[in-house]
């Protein structure tokens, strides 16, 4: 499957099927790595995905090699934090300016989701807000990990410190 899907629309989604990753009105597909053959830390994490969010009257989606392993990692600990505590925040901090999910708690048991995504970082700008409960927790929990186990992270971070 080709996996740059350009200009999609929501019914284009129907042959992607079921998303990686949800969380809310965004969905998350991943295709493969970008390198395949790199075992490095930088190189060989980088994944191929398509992210369409959708919420009333508006959508918008991007894709190509947006997401590194260790983004996920970082967002999967913060939502593990979040589903045990119900107290600070998580984030998906995509170093590519194409997505960026943050979760808050809000004081009252729900939490504020601000997804920030753009195909073209350069010309445009797209933000989504949102206010869930921890019920969604468990599915993004589920997701990253099932990401994870099927594209292990590779090579060590050399900023992890030690050799």
């Amino acid at each position: 499957m080709d996996y740059l899907v350009l200009r999609m629309r929501p019914e284009d989604l129907e042959r992607l099927g079921d998303a990686d990753l949800s969380v809310a009105g965004l969905q998350i597909w991943v295709h493969g790595r970008q390198f395949p053959d790199s075992t490095d830390y930088w190189d060989g994490n980088w994944l191929r995905a398509t992210a369409f969010c959708r919420y009333p009257g508006a959508w918008v989606s991007t894709d190509g090699p947006i997401i590194h392993l260790g983004e996920l990692v970082g967002f999967l600990e913060g939502v593990e934090r979040l589903y045990e505590t119900l107290e600070g925040g998580a984030g998906l901090d995509c170093m590519e300016p194409n997505l960026k999910v943050q979760l808050r708690v809000d004081g009252t048991g729900h939490m504020h989701l601000t997804i920030d995504i753009t195909h073209d970082h350069l010309s445009q700008t797209h933000q989504f807000s949102d206010t869930i409960d921890q019920s969604y927790l468990p599915a993004m929990i589920t997701g990253c990990r099932a990401i994870l186990l099927k594209y292990p992270i590779r090579g060590r971070d050399s900023n992890e410190g030690g050799v």
